[in-house]
């Protein structure tokens, strides 16, 4: 690829050819404001918007101040990122969207996490020069995600994620002028469209203009009630990334700090989801190898690639796009509703506590879990099997209002019996790491022979989309993987088409898995954050001392003493699920 030479803030410059400038500054370490950009090339999509103008920059020999998020490099270009036109030009749009911007930083979901507020901050913006007319618009509140749209800027990010990346289409700009919004169609409620509440557009929005359900208050409450027990489980995506938003290090582990600001924080007992995850191997595993040995048996009418469906997000968005595909995921319920069943059935009866009296509580990384838990099949008799769930982000916040020294807080464990678990249940919260547990599983089922090496290295990677061939001592299992909805489209569209040669798909909603979930803090659109979270994760499944989902002893107790054996009656009563043709209708 050929070479640009070019000068920027008079220091000389070489980049390849098709770099940005915003880029080629900062391979040097200049730092060039940006508002509407994001980091999207490891997704392989090209950044669009260069909407916002904050960016602009002095080209010599040009007319106009150029975007330098979108204008590419030319060989000899001089380029002064800090002249006082460029640096006025960017005060002055700066101010423009401030004037038409709600002034309640105080009270606002994303105070101190706000872009705008930086880029004020860093400007130096201290009073607005343009008065004028504010927008009004009302709030739309679902059951995962609010749209305040009084403070969108219109950087068309969410725009971008729900369009290009996701493919789902809901958001759009509608509107002309004054009135231009990013909204869904005719300015519906996003619980009357296709929106999956995957939540990428909450963790890219610069602003509060999209933020999730915070259901810390009604946590605090039910911590405050001496007539409820109230249990948490913790997702295993959401120790590889709680430790940033307390200032550590991207993929530092914080698994037995977490336990112990839980148990700070009044929970009575303190479980894990990866529990669960096993618990989802045993019968998703299991439904794995009845529809393999039907199909090597010659029924055609076996649903095969058989589809994980541990992920919410993939759940609705098959559901309102690919109806006619429904009976082809596993039935098997998602590891939060499979915890939340078996504690609202099981544990209750061993701590004598009634159902409606334990509360329980899911820490994720992940906003869709918000919806998931409210669906009215994950509930009996009107009380939910999850009674709340919250992101990681709103977990750092509870620890921070209690006041809780995060960094200092010693180790601690968690409790038994549902808080023991593999590594082939920490793995759940990377892509790939839900068909690996499950092959871990099924491979020593299937054959009878023990494992020599648990690690499955050709399932795991950042790869949109990936394939590979396992050998089942002379079976080949073969495995698609796609990690963001718009892989997951391209692998749906080969199965309707019958163009999929797969035994088995895993598929997850968010780029890189749950450990880029839209609950998790915000990495901007990072790659780098998103890779260090997953060596996190694979760190701690190395360091466990059992590393197979059917080899968790309290998982065998629970099917000694409570379900019989996977698949059964009760186990399919309690930890399995039905799906819905959601195409032609409209959320309530």
């Amino acid at each position: 690829m050929e070479m640009i030479n070019l000068t920027i803030d008079k220091k000389p410059v070489v980049v390849k050819e098709g770099t940005t400038i915003l880029e080629a500054a900062a391979e040097i370490g200049i730092k060039v404001p940006t508002l509407c950009h994001m980091k999207l090339h490891d997704m392989g999509i090209e950044n669009k918007p260069g909407g916002c103008r904050v960016c602009v920059v002095e080209v010599e020999g040009r007319r106009n101040l150029a975007p330098s998020c979108v204008t590419k490099v030319e060989e000899g270009m001089v380029i002064s990122t800090s002249s006082i036109r460029a640096l006025n030009a960017r005060r002055t749009v700066t101010e423009l969207i401030l004037s038409d911007h709600p002034a309640d930083c105080l009270t606002c979901a994303k105070s101190g996490e706000c872009e705008l507020q930086d880029l004020a901050q860093e400007l130096g913006i201290r009073e607005i020069h343009y008065k004028g007319e504010q927008s009004q618009y009302r709030e739309d509140t679902s059951p995962a995600i609010i749209r305040d749209v009084n403070k969108c800027v219109m950087c068309r990010r969410c725009e971008m994620m729900c369009n290009e990346v996701q493919t789902v289409g809901v958001l759009s700009a509608v509107n002309r002028g004054f009135d231009a919004v990013v909204a869904p169609a005719f300015e519906m409620n996003l619980d009357h469209s296709v929106c999956t509440y995957c939540g990428q557009c909450v963790a890219v929005c610069p602003t509060a203009a999209l933020t999730e359900v915070d259901h810390t208050g009604a946590v605090i409450r039910a911590l405050s009630d001496p007539s409820k027990t109230v249990i948490v489980q913790t997702a295993p995506a959401v120790r590889a990334a709680l430790g940033e938003e307390f200032n550590m290090e991207a993929g530092n582990l914080v698994t037995g700090k977490m336990v112990s600001a839980l148990r700070q924080l009044g929970f009575d007992y303190i479980f894990d989801t990866d529990f669960a995850a096993d618990l989802t191997i045993m019968e998703e595993g299991t439904e794995l190898l009845n529809r393999l040995s039907k199909h090597l048996n010659g029924d055609k009418d076996v649903k095969l690639p058989i589809l994980t469906s541990c992920c919410p997000a993939w759940v609705k968005f098959f559901e309102h796009q690919f109806p006619d595909m429904k009976e082809i995921p596993s039935t098997a319920r998602s590891p939060q509703q499979m915890f939340g069943a078996i504690a609202k059935n099981y544990f209750t009866e061993k701590i004598n506590v009634k159902r409606e009296d334990l509360v329980v509580v899911s820490i994720m990384p992940c906003v869709a879990k918000k919806y998931e838990s409210a669906r009215d099949e994950f509930a009996h008799e009107g009380n939910p099997d999850v009674d709340y769930a919250i992101t990681t982000r709103e977990l750092a916040s509870l620890i921070k209002l209690a006041n809780i020294e995060f960094k200092s807080l010693p180790e601690e464990d968690f409790d038994q019996p549902l808080g023991e678990s593999t590594g082939a249940g920490v793995i759940f919260g990377a892509t790939g790491g839900v068909i690996e547990a499950a092959v871990r599983t099924a491979y020593e089922v299937y054959t009878g022979k023990g494992l020599e090496k648990v690690d499955f290295e050709e399932l795991r990677g950042m790869e949109g989309i990936r394939e590979a061939t396992i050998d089942f001592d002379g079976l080949d299992l073969r495995i698609g993987i796609a990690h963001g909805l718009g892989n997951a489209r391209k692998l749906l569209e080969d199965i309707r088409s019958g163009k999929s040669n797969f035994h088995a798909i895993e598929i997850m909603s968010c780029p890189g898995g749950c450990i880029g979930g839209g609950g998790q803090p915000y990495h901007h659109g990072d790659a780098s954050v998103i890779r260090k979270r997953m060596e996190a994760i694979y760190r701690e499944d190395a360091n466990k001392t059992i590393r197979k989902s059917h080899e968790n002893p309290y998982i065998l107790k629970l099917y000694e003493e409570f379900l019989g054996e996977p698949m059964s009656e009760k186990a399919h009563h309690l930890l399995h699920t039905a799906y819905f043709d959601r195409s032609n209708k409209i959320e309530s």
